[in-house]
This record gives structure tokens, C-alpha cells and sequence, in this order.
């Protein structure tokens, strides 16, 4: 999943899985054949041309039925089974069939978080509760979550109080290991699992380190199900007393239906980090669109070179969701800040980066010079009050021959405890997970670690329950520790003891882990879409994993803080419960429209948002700006879109058909005129490129909107008309986009970024314009 990070840089580092090796020749592939002929074709019917197409391949009926794993015969036409390359390849050529691609895998990518989202938009008290209760606390709508599966004992999925099930719902409370149709509820409505995908890599489940069952051994699943849907939870905290308060879901009332999709990775150390496999998960979203969720949040993304849409398990499991105006909300990724990490890049979903909140939890660092830094920290374990330490630097007592582009960092085994024992440990952020290096320093004996940011951390500091004392600080102040170190022959420290600090007022920062666009496989469609809470998020956990998912540390919690777009994900996927909650029959595009055009680029000082380095954030960052959900249930106008203008983008960006119905018109409308709340154009030149727009009014009956520009530098954007007049609550109206590479306002390839905004002196509807000159 597009893991967090996790207390460890489970998530910041994003590390890939072992993925399937070009040279093997058998190994799962995913069959894809659009959409299902539903006149025509019954479910035997559908099942026996999927195997019809194993047997153009296989040499008998039963080798046919022993490849297929899983048959997509709900809304997802298609099939998975183990095949080789070269049957593969001959499938994908038969007519009907839109691909044939290998099942990768993909990784896994609150008490404060939606106080702090309602109070960043600058409403009073009474306002910013007004729109929760005016969406019935996103009472019966179901959302979906495909993920690591879920803790059902945690109070966050306590059902008192709530109604009968939807009468819409047509899921299953598969029972498995630990988990029986008990497990489900009220809240709980719905839980499956599958693994057939994982199984046909790795070999027969380790039963030791996960259940075969939908019950959640990992933390993961728990954590982000219980922010999207958790009910209210009063005196809660994460390991130590930190972050006391009460934890809530954003859609409080909101039905959870699970979806377990991702398991361990066989190793040392296998619940620390998961994998989900594309077989899998396509699985999961056909069973998910049948049992009638509103919404899927799925924090899951893949690593390396984005595939195209129509080989994307994740992209055609979002098309067909949104073709029934199911809501797919998806983490951008961890693998930031550098540009085009970005993944979850289809324009019918909507993909969120990750930013922090106005909590920290500082700790204060006093050099024997007297000199003071202020860190952070969730240990609950402290130094004796007022003792100074002796201070080293981990790369002054490694074990010898330790290879140089590792020294420094903590890593395992890689420090001399005779040099170690008793003294306070700096170590630097980079390979191996955070916490994994405090575990280093108590195996060697050390009394604390000092965990210093690497320069691309910069200001952001990711909070960990550490195994033994310790307190992470920024990349300034760790260079700051190591000239004071560099500068005496018996340097000292002492780590004073952590609070939690609210009302941060720089906040919302991007975090530097989050990943940055451009959009890879599309550039002239924005990603990420919007950012939401992600660094440091207080929610549910299971009771199997601990809060650092490390072998060897005996420690449960019921809530735990950990970071990363996995949760940030889930803010945006409540947000859209209550919307859809307050508008039923709004469909997924104008629902994400409604959350895009409302989101700040300003944090609670009234400055622009930042990253994490101090530097002005931008569209690549953030894409329209920061999340503010009260204001999305109420746009003003929307930006529409259906599955046909879907395929029509498919048709034009991929060249691809990718429904068997609907062919591919000779000349479909270019990416960038896809009806998106953003704009982005790709290789302006001394040419003007025009951008047709079409917005819907679900404000007032009567308005008038006035456009207002924000130009990218070096760019003229001229907007017609100017003024767009609407007599009703659903009338559209179309306007053009004309852009213009003036001056040199930016060197060739270089995005440069501005807006523009139609107001009607009540509604503000922004859209972020992002150009890119060639």
C-alpha cells in the first residue's frame, strides 16, 4: 500500500517488493476484457469464454481450470491465471481483448487531523460542525477499503445506536481464521479476503505472522478504516499519553465494508512491511462495485514506471467504479520530493498528497556548550531528568570495513557496542527504517539515538515510539549536533522529556515523503489532485501488531501515530462520504470537482504552504491545495464527467479502446480537454493552446460568476466569456481557456503554476492552471 511511514521510514523510503522478474516465465497475469455484454451473457457464460481463452493457450481443460485464480464476472470483465509470457502475449492478440499484463505487486503506501481541517478553513465553532451534522455523519453510506483488513474488537467499529444495514448492501462477512460472521456488525458490515494472487508468488500463507481471514495483523488496514469511518472514542492516546483526545473517523456513521488485500513479505521481519498483488486487488474491486459501496478508499500504490491505464489493475478497477459513480479515493505515494513519483494517476479517481497538522510533539535537546534544539518524539521511554550523556556519532563507532555509502545511518549489526555502551547515539535518516536504527542502538547498548533528518526531510519530522529513548530533529539542527560533536573531544547531551503542542501555525507543510508530480503516464492531467492530513495521524490499530511492526518489540496499542499518504487518503475518502451523504445523486466526478476547486494553497499564518525544506509549494506538491471539507458541500459550480468521456480520454491519451462497446472516434478530444477541475498543458509553445471547461451550477438558483486569473509565469491565460450567467441549479455552461507562452518567465521544461477562479461573491471555485514551455 502506499505505506505510511509508518514509525518506521516504512513509507517514506518507499521501498519496492520483490516483483516478478522479467525471465520467469510462469507467473500471474491479468486477462482484461472491458466491459460484459450483460444481454447477452450469464455468468456461466462469462466463465466458460474466459476458460475458452485459457484453452487457446493451454493444451488441456484441465490445465485451463488449475491456472485460473480468479474469474471477473461482476462489473470487471476479465480473468487472472498463471501463465507464461509467450501465452500471454497470444492472448492479448485474440480479438475482444483489451490486455494482458503480469500481476505485480503494489505496497501500502484521528484525534486532531479533522479538527485541524475544519479549523484551517477559518470557520467558528458552529459552522465547522454545522456540515458533518448536515451530513448525518455520512450515515449509511458504505465505503469500501481495500487494505491490510481490520481489528473488529476496537471500539472505532462499536455499532451501538446504529440502524438497520442498508438495504442496498449485497456483501458477504467471509469467516476465516480468528474471524467469524460475528466479527462483522452494524458498523462493520461487510469483510472478505484474497489471496490467491499472493499465494501463487510466495507460496502457502505464513499463518505465524497473518491471518487467513479479513482480521488485520498488520495495524495498516485498521488505522486507515478507522479514519475514514471510526466512531467517536473518548481518552484515547498513543503509546506514552501522546496525543490524548478523542478519536473519530471523519464520517462517523458512515458502514465500513473491508476488503483484505494485502500480506506479508515473506523475510526476517514480515509484518513490516506488506504487499498486495494486482490479481488480487482487481478481485476486490469486482466483488466491491457487486456489493454496493459508495465510496472505495484504497491507500495502495505501485513503485518504478507507472504502466498505462488499460494495464493498470488499479486504473480499470477505478473505471469501472466510476462508471457506477463509485467514489475511488487513492494515496499518491511516499517516494517524494522528488518530481514524477507520483502514482494512482487516472483522472476518474482522485489522488492525494500528504501535509501536516498544527500538533507536534516536541522534545527539547541541550548540548554541553548549553546549547538548546528543540525535536520531537513519542517514546515513552525517557534519560534520567537533568543528566548529561556522552554524545557520539554513529559513523565514529561502526565496525570496521562498514561500506562508506551506508555509514552513519544505524543499520543493522553495524555498530561496535564496546564503542556504543552507555552513550547517546546520532544517526542519520536514509537506508532502513527509522525505528529499526534505535533498535540497532539499544543492541548495542547505546542509552538513546538522536535520529537527524536527511537534507530531504529538511523541517519535517516524522514521530516514533522508539524502543528506547530518543528524539528525531530536523536536517539543520542534526548538522548543528555534529559541529558541536566535530568541535570537543567529549561532547554531551541530555533529552528532555515530550509534550504535545497544538495550534502549530505554519501548518499545513507538505511532507517531504509525499510524492510530487507530473502526472507520468498523462502529463496534461494534474496528479496529486489535493492533499489532506498525512504526518503523524492518531487512529486505530490491531492488537497483533506493535506500534513500530518490529519483531522483538513485546508492546501493543489500541491507537497508534504513524504517517505517510495511506493516511492521508482516508481524510479525503470521509470527505466524500459526507458529500455523498448530503448529495446522493451527485456523481463521483462532481464530488471530487466540489473537493478540488475548494482547497487552500495558504496555511494558518495566512502565507503560502510550504515543503518541508521552507520552500513555496506548488501544483506538483499539492495539487490544488490543501483539503477543506466543510466548503466542498458547498462549490458553487462542479466540474462534470461520465464514463464516455472516460473512454474518450483513453482513446486520445493511451490510444486505447479500452470498452469492446465503444469504439474509438477517429479524432477524439485531446487529454487536456477532459471536463478536470485543474489544468494542465504539456510542451506550450509560440503557439496558443485553448482548453474547453464546462461547470454546472449546484449553488443558487440565479448567479453570476466572474473569472478571476492568477497567470503561471510567462504564460497569458485569456478566459471566455468572462462572466458565465445561470438561471437554475443544474444548467451548464462552457467556457474557453486560451494560453499564451509570453517572455520568459520559465526556461524550457520547466512547470510554472497559477489558477484561475469564478466567483459569484459567495463561492469561490479555483482551479490550479500548471504549464509547462517548451
Amino acid at each position: 500500500m502506499l505505506w505510511a511511514t509508518l514509525p518506521l521510514s516504512f513509507f517514506l523510503l518507499f521501498a519496492a517488493a520483490p516483483c516478478f522478474s522479467e525471465d520467469i516465465q510462469d507467473q500471474v497475469h491479468i486477462v482484461y476484457l472491458g466491459e460484459h455484454n450483460k444481454k447477452t451473457r450469464t455468468i456461466q457464460a462469462i466463465e466458460e469464454n474466459h476458460l475458452s481463452l485459457l484453452l487457446s493457450v493451454k493444451k488441456s481443460e484441465d490445465a485451463a481450470r488449475e491456472s485460473l485464480l480468479y474469474s471477473y464476472k461482476n462489473s470487471i470483465n476479465g480473468f487472472a491465471a498463471i501463465l507464461s509470457d509467450e501465452e500471454a502475449a497470444k492472448i492479448s492478440e485474440i480479438e475482444g481483448v483489451i490486455s494482458a499484463f503480469p500481476s505485480k505487486e503494489r505496497v501500502m503506501h484521528t484525534t486532531r487531523s479533522w479538527e485541524f481541517i475544519t479549523m484551517e478553513e477559518g470557520l467558528s465553532d458552529a459552522d465547522r460542525e454545522s456540515m458533518p451534522s448536515r451530513a448525518n455523519y455520512g450515515r449509511d453510506v458504505i465505503v469500501g477499503m481495500l487494505d491490510s483488513g481490520i481489528w473488529p474488537e476496537s471500539k472505532s467499529f462499536d455499532d451501538k445506536g446504529m440502524g438497520p444495514i442498508p438495504k442496498k448492501w449485497k456483501g458477504v462477512c467471509e469467516e476465516g481464521y480468528a474471524f467469524n460472521a460475528s466479527s462483522c456488525n452494524k458498523k462493520l458490515i461487510g469483510a472478505r479476503y484474497y489471496i490467491k494472487g499472493y499465494e501463487a508468488y510466495y507460496g502457502p500463507l505464513n499463518t505465524t505472522y497473518s491471518y487467513r481471514s479479513p482480521r488485520d495483523s498488520d495495524g495498516h488496514g485498521t488505522h486507515t478504516a478507522s479514519t475514514v469511518g471510526g466512531r467517536a472514542v473518548p481518552g484515547v492516546s498513543a503509546i506514552g499519553g501522546f496525543a490524548h483526545g478523542t478519536a473519530s473517523g471523519g464520517a462517523p456513521l458512515a458502514r465500513l465494508a473491508i476488503y483484505k488485500v494485502c500480506w506479508p513479505i515473506p523475510g526476517p521481519n514480515p509484518n513490516l512491511e506488506n504487499t498486495c498483488f494486482d490479481a488480487d486487488m482487481l478481485a476486490a474491486f469486482d466483488d466491491a462495485i457487486k456489493d454496493g459501496v459508495d465510496v472505495i478508499s484504497m491507500s495502495i500504490g505501485a513503485s518504478g514506471t507507472p504502466r498505462k491505464y488499460s494495464s493498470d489493475s488499479m486504473a480499470i478497477g477505478a473505471l469501472h467504479a466510476a462508471k457506477e459513480d463509485i467514489v475511488v479515493a487513492c494515496s499518491g505515494g511516499n517516494s517524494g520530493p522528488e518530481l514524477g513519483t507520483v502514482v494512482n494517476l487516472a483522472p476518474w479517481t482522485i489522488t492525494v498528497g500528504a501535509s501536516s497538522i498544527d500538533r507536534a510533539f516536541p522534545s527539547s535537546v541541550a548540548l554541553g556548550t548549553g546549547k538548546k534544539i528543540e525535536g520531537q518524539t513519542v517514546t515513552p521511554y525517557r534519560l534520567k531528568k537533568g543528566k548529561m550523556y556522552p554524545l557520539v556519532y554513529a559513523g565514529n563507532v561502526e565496525v570496521p570495513n562498514l561500506p562508506r555509502n551506508i555509514s552513519g545511518q544505524c543499520l543493522p549489526n553495524s555498530l561496535a557496542p564496546e564503542k556504543v555502551a552507555g552513550k547517546v547515539v546520532v544517526c542519520f535518516r536514509g537506508a532502513g527504517f527509522r525505528v529499526g536504527k534505535g533498535l540497532e542502538v539499544k543492541r548495542a547498548g547505546g542509552a538513546a539515538i538522536v535520529l537527524g533528518n536527511a537534507l530531504a526531510n529538511g523541517n519535517e519530522i516524522a514521530v516514533d515510539a522508539h524502543v528506547l529513548p530518543g528524539v528525531g530533529v530536523s536536517y539543520g539542527d542534526a548538522i548543528a549536533i555534529m559541529s558541536y560533536i566535530n568541535s570537543t573531544p567529549e561532547p554531551t547531551i541530555a533529552i528532555g522529556p515530550a509534550a504535545t503542542d497544538f495550534n502549530v501555525r505554519a501548518a499545513p507543510v507538505m511532507a517531504a515523503f509525499s510524492s510530487r508530480g507530473p502526472n507520468r503516464v498523462e502529463p496534461d492531467i494534474l496528479k496529486p489532485d489535493i492533499t489532506a492530513p498525512g504526518l503523524n495521524i492518531l487512529a486505530a490499530w490491531s492488537g497483533s501488531s506493535a506500534p513500530t511492526k518490529v519483531d522483538g518489540d513485546p508492546r501493543r496499542v489500541k491507537y497508534n501515530l504513524i504517517s505517510g499518504t495511506s493516511m492521508s487518503c482516508p481524510h479525503v475518502g470521509a470527505t466524500a462520504a459526507l458529500l455523498k451523504s448530503l448529495y446522493p445523486n451527485w456523481s463521483s466526478a462532481a464530488i471530487r470537482s466540489a473537493m478540488i476547486t475548494t482547497a487552500t494553497r495558504i496555511n494558518m499564518e495566512g502565507d503560502p504552504i510550504t515543503t518541508a525544506a521552507g520552500e513555496a509549494a506548488g501544483p506538483m506538491d499539492y495539487g490544488a491545495g490543501h483539503i477543506r471539507s466543510s466548503l466542498a458541500s458547498d462549490p458553487g459550480l462542479v466540474y462534470d464527467a461520465n464514463y464516455t468521456d472516460y473512454l474518450l480520454f483513453a482513446c486520445s491519451s493511451i490510444k486505447v479502446q479500452m470498452d469492446p462497446t465503444f469504439p474509438c472516434p477517429a479524432n477524439p478530444p485531446p487529454p487536456s480537454d477532459l471536463n478536470y477541475p485543474s489544468v494542465s498543458v504539456t510542451g506550450l509553445r509560440a503557439a496558443a493552446v485553448k482548453v474547453i471547461r464546462t461547470v454546472t451550477n449546484v449553488g443558487q438558483r440565479k448567479a453570476r460568476y466572474k473569472v478571476e486569473v492568477e497567470e503561471p509565469s510567462g504564460v497569458k491565460v485569456g478566459i471566455t466569456p468572462k462572466v458565465l450567467r445561470f438561471r437554475k441549479v443544474g444548467e451548464k455552461k462552457k467556457f474557453v481557456i486560451k494560453l499564451t507562452a509570453v517572455g520568459k518567465g520559465s526556461t524550457a521544461g520547466g512547470h510554472v503554476g497559477g489558477s484561475y477562479t469564478w466567483s459569484d461573491g459567495i463561492h469561490a471555485v479555483t482551479s490550479p492552471i500548471v504549464v509547462t514551455l517548451t
